[in-house]
């Protein structure tokens, strides 16, 4: 019998404004939307998964603060029939937030974070002898400092968490945080060999593998999509490395190589990136804990990343598993 999917990290609340267009540094733009939502990747793809499959065990882990965030937190997840017992809260502790300011022109996003309680949730906060659950999620490398700081025997923390949560028996997943930082190799690499697997878009997939997949113009580059998966294959991934872009989804796994277009969706159905990357690893995580084919497995994830850009926040635009297959049967692939 399947004990479910653990999902451990970053949780914050999203304050999401939607402005005309981003301004010139200095100047003004106006907000023509807000709304306050739930982000972080153990929310974002925690309620993906419960609206994906309500009949899914789904435990969060982290450490939030005793304020109004931390509450509007655990009603949703409430909502949703997520088990938050594992989650620690700390007195004192602001719950982190973040400003996602949104240009309705081009439906790009920017983030301003307050890590609040993600900077001080640790590798103890995490019981171990009771994960009791076949796969083990946790994200985002590079935006929880205490799990990105340096261990003599592994490398980095995340790389330990990985490898005493695979001691246990479980399958592990590790997402990482888009920045322009030179940190990727340092923080991330070390964590590679204790994945079985890895779902992260093709900037982050680029700076861990040190292979540039998009050309001076911005066109990516298939090929080098195959080789940076290869490389990270190599880097150490146990099982199947995804990247995904708003082109596509690239998957290297134990029976080869495979890519699928993303849905085609129309300019006027796309309300907002924001959690889109969380989604497609909703998609990825629930067929891994399956056993699905990799065709299939890129199909439900670029679904669910497709329904996600229904919305201003990151949960909204969530559907239920034949919802998401029913939107891949009705829009075409890009390219066809």
């Amino acid at each position: 019998m399947k004990k479910g999917i653990v999902i451990a990290g970053n949780i914050f609340v999203d304050y999401i404004k939607v402005v005309e267009s981003f301004p010139r540094k200095g100047m003004l733009a106006n907000i023509i939307e807000e709304r306050m939502a739930i982000g972080g990747c153990v929310s974002n793809t925690i309620i993906d998964l419960a609206k994906m499959d309500p009949s899914l065990p789904l435990r969060a882990v982290s450490v939030l603060g005793e304020d109004e965030r931390s509450r509007f937190i655990i009603d949703l997840f409430d909502k949703y029939g997520i088990d938050h017992s594992r989650i620690k809260f700390l007195p004192g502790a602001a719950t982190g937030y973040t400003d996602v300011i949104t240009s309705r022109a081009d439906n790009t996003r920017t983030f301003f974070n307050l890590r609040g309680s993600n900077s001080v949730f640790d590798m103890g906060d995490i019981d171990f002898d009771s994960l009791d659950a076949d796969l083990f999620h946790i994200g985002y490398a590079l935006l929880l400092d205490r799990f990105d700081r340096e261990d003599p025997e592994y490398g980095t923390v995340m790389a330990r968490t990985l490898a005493k949560a695979r001691d246990t028996g479980v399958k592990t997943s590790m997402d990482v945080v888009s920045e322009d930082s030179d940190r990727f190799a340092r923080i991330v690499r070390p964590a590679l060999k204790h994945c079985d697997y890895l779902v992260i878009n093709e900037v982050e997939g680029s700076m861990v593998a040190g292979i540039k997949v998009r050309d001076e113009t911005g066109k990516l580059l298939e090929g080098a999509m195959k080789d940076a998966c290869a490389k990270l294959k190599d880097l150490g991934v146990l099982d199947t490395v995804i990247l995904h872009s708003p082109e596509g989804g690239y998957l290297l796994g134990p029976d080869g190589y495979c890519s699928m277009p993303s849905i085609d969706v129309p300019g006027d159905y796309i309300k907002g990136t924001v959690g889109a990357g969380d989604a497609f690893a909703a998609g990825a995580l629930y067929a891994f804990y399956h056993g699905w084919d990799p065709l299939r497995t890129l199909n439900l994830a670029n679904c669910s990343a497709a329904a996600n850009l229904s919305s201003t926040d990151s949960i909204s635009g969530a559907r239920s598993l034949n919802e998401l297959l029913a939107l891949g049967e009705k829009y075409k692939l890009q390219g066809d």
